[in-house]
């Protein structure tokens, strides 16, 4: 594995960047960048301009499955949104010439607020908080969902007839991608069942809409102060035009209810929200019936497939860690993490745990 040092070397030539952004925002005595690394996909990196807080988003370095780390697709869908009901960071500027970092990369502003990964900030750690919070959140998806994304200019962003679909078969080679470059000896279990479950079990779309296709509670920036206020909706590289529910079922399978068994990879699903106070999924999926019209049926295949995505994300972060494509310690606990969200997949799947 390359030490912290060697793999941040690999992400930014300061020396390039600094004369890039001189160019498209002008001359500053004050520079600085560093490395976050708290995310887990798009590499992202923090860059003071001046009296400017900015954020650069790009690909980790080394490779990576087709479709994954689109950076572009995310800085166009965000600035489509500046003037929409969703909140999302102002987008200052994206670079697709890769003499620059040698891949595209994408400027936006910096937004304050907390991301709650593993823990509750100590602001929340009260029950009207907390039901507040969840109310927020999905609140925030039935919003994003109520997007006219023709009105906007995205109705080119992607195909909707027949997402669902194409999702299962997308996922599946993105798994079978990681798996030829982690080489198991004893293959991956359950892997093929829930695989053939998904496929013949499939949903058509009710309807169509703007997806995020990674919308949970990380990725969303929680403003200061109470009560909850989503100021920022970011981690747009998934973003398409398909099925709503899809992202719905990815943001339950990441809301733990009490008494749920303990997360299968706790590393990235939170516990905390089987606390008092916080709506369960069942709740969640009700306000976001009521909110958009739209019922939440077949929803044992949104969260199978919910399960099985993150196996196949866990996968690849796993075969990053092989190659030596990343220094997150996350990456080589992914060795059980795989098989444990294909369990998990499999035990929705025989009809366990939907709620």
């Amino acid at each position: 594995m390359p030490d912290d040092r060697d793999y941040a070397d690999r992400l930014v030539d300061e020396e390039a960047l600094a004369s890039y952004l001189a160019s498209e925002l002008g001359p500053v005595d004050e520079y600085a960048v560093e490395w976050h690394r708290e995310g887990h996909s798009n590499e992202t990196i923090f860059v003071d301009w001046g009296d400017r807080r900015l954020v650069l988003r790009r690909p980790p370095a080394g490779g990576t499955a087709d479709t994954a780390h689109d950076v572009a697709r995310e800085y166009r869908v965000m600035d489509a949104l500046q003037a929409a009901e969703v909140p999302v960071p102002g987008t200052v500027t994206l670079c697709e010439d890769h003499s620059v970092l040698g891949c595209d990369f994408s400027v936006v502003e910096h937004v304050p607020g907390d991301v709650l990964r593993l823990e509750e900030p100590t602001r929340f750690a009260a029950p009207e908080q907390r039901r507040e919070l969840g109310h927020e959140l999905v609140d925030t998806l039935a919003a994003l969902h109520a997007v006219d994304y023709e009105a906007i200019g995205l109705g080119d962003l992607g195909r909707p007839q027949g997402y669902n679909e194409r999702q299962v078969d997308r996922w599946k080679s993105q798994l079978a991608w990681a798996a030829d470059r982690t080489d198991r000896a004893g293959g991956l279990p359950h892997r093929a069942e829930v695989e053939w479950w998904l496929a013949d079990n499939t949903p058509p779309e009710a309807d169509h809409g703007l997806v995020h296709g990674d919308y949970k509670l990380d990725n969303v920036i929680v403003a200061p102060g109470t009560p909850p206020r989503i100021a920022a909706v970011v981690d747009w590289e998934l973003s398409t035009l398909g099925d709503p529910l899809v992202d719905l079922g990815w943001m339950l399978l990441f809301w733990h209810d009490d008494p749920d068994e303990p997360p299968p990879v706790a590393e990235l699903l939170p516990s905390f929200t089987a606390r008092e106070g916080y709506p369960t999924r069942r709740a969640l999926a009700e306000r976001y019936e009521a909110r958009t019209g739209r019922a939440f049926d077949d929803r044992r295949f949104y969260l199978a497939f919910a399960a099985y995505k993150i196996a196949g994300a866990c996968e690849m972060f796993y075969a990053r860690h092989l190659a030596g494509d990343g220094d997150d310690p996350l990456y080589a606990a992914m060795d059980e993490g795989t098989p444990a969200m294909l369990a998990l997949a499999h035990e929705i799947v025989d009809g366990e745990l939907v709620w």
